[in-house]
């Protein structure tokens, strides 16, 4: 067995999408091949319905997949096919957008008006960037939930993981998503095919991702007031962990637990032309995608 270093540990930033949504960004927008195949990942957590209420009105996608997971509050979404639906807490919706869709996601809070959900989208390889569009919307009740003796839980929303399988299947990068929590000063160790790439997303308490005793962090060279110095990296709150190769990784919670999301795929190693919400291979294809969004002929019919 292979432990997995740390490669980077990041911070999400703060981003507005959509009508005016605040969010957080983990990454997105920047190399494609770093996380292959996943492309962006975005965490909108708000306590104040005027920060989401707007919503993301009618946009398009194709030559991705949408992966939403809701976690308080709910999002109603519909399509230029005639979807629709509502996604509450604990559900996923995991939408091939393929040869194109228009769609809509509108957030609305719980009674104290908190809203929380992430996004990932994923890439299609070029033999299936134009497939036909599909939903697969998952409840809350039908996602596997494994509690070990230690007290760590586990959501496995896609993949196999200790012995259970998720819901969502049939996707291009045959993916591992699960939802991890650790209790407080649990040291867990969980095993990652070595082929693929991996990365954790921590949305509530600390950990250390390394071989450490203590929760004490990773000790990483960073630049601090233009020296370059060692300090003890805790993993907190909406913090982005990107692994290397390996095939397992080891997490040290600290004193209040940690819940993160952990993912990975396998690469789909293809030239990537991206523009917002369309993805393609080349730039001829991505000029294609905005030509038939303008003379009307992007979404293609049902067969």
């Amino acid at each position: 067995m292979s432990l997995r270093p740390v490669l980077e540990t990041r911070n999400a930033i703060a981003a507005v999408e959509g009508a005016g949504v605040k969010l957080h960004r983990a990454f997105g927008f920047q190399d494609p091949s770093e996380l292959d195949p996943f492309l962006l990942f975005d965490d909108f957590r708000n306590e104040r319905p005027q920060d989401y209420q707007a919503g993301f009105p009618w946009h398009p996608h194709r030559g991705i997949e949408t992966i939403t997971y809701v976690l308080a509050g709910s999002v109603e979404h519909s399509d230029s096919l005639g979807n629709s639906g509502t996604l509450g807490a604990g559900d996923v919706q995991w939408m091939t957008a393929g040869s194109g869709i228009l769609h809509q996601e509108m957030p609305s809070g719980t009674p104290s008006g908190q809203m929380h959900g992430f996004q990932l989208w994923g890439n299609l390889p070029s033999a299936q960037k134009m497939t036909a569009p599909r939903y697969q919307d998952v409840q809350s009740k039908d996602i596997p939930e494994i509690i070990d003796d230690d007290g760590t839980t586990v959501r496995v929303i896609v993949g196999e993981f200790w012995g259970k399988t998720g819901p969502v299947d049939g996707i291009a990068a045959d993916p591992q998503y699960l939802d991890v929590h650790v209790p407080a000063g649990v040291k867990k160790t969980f095993k990652i095919d070595t082929y693929r790439r991996a990365f954790a997303y921590v949305f509530e308490g600390q950990a250390a991702f390394a071989d450490a005793s203590q929760p004490t962090g990773i000790l990483l060279e960073k630049e601090v007031a233009g020296q370059e110095v060692n300090i003890r990296d805790m993993s907190g709150d909406r913090t982005l962990v990107r692994f290397g190769t390996g095939d397992e990784i080891t997490v040290q919670a600290g004193p209040d637990g940690v819940r993160f999301l952990l993912i990975s795929g396998a690469p789909i190693d293809e030239p990537v032309a991206w523009h917002g919400p369309i993805v393609m291979n080349t730039r001829t294809e991505l000029e294609q995608a905005f030509r038939e969004l303008r003379n009307g002929t992007f979404i293609r019919p049902a067969h």
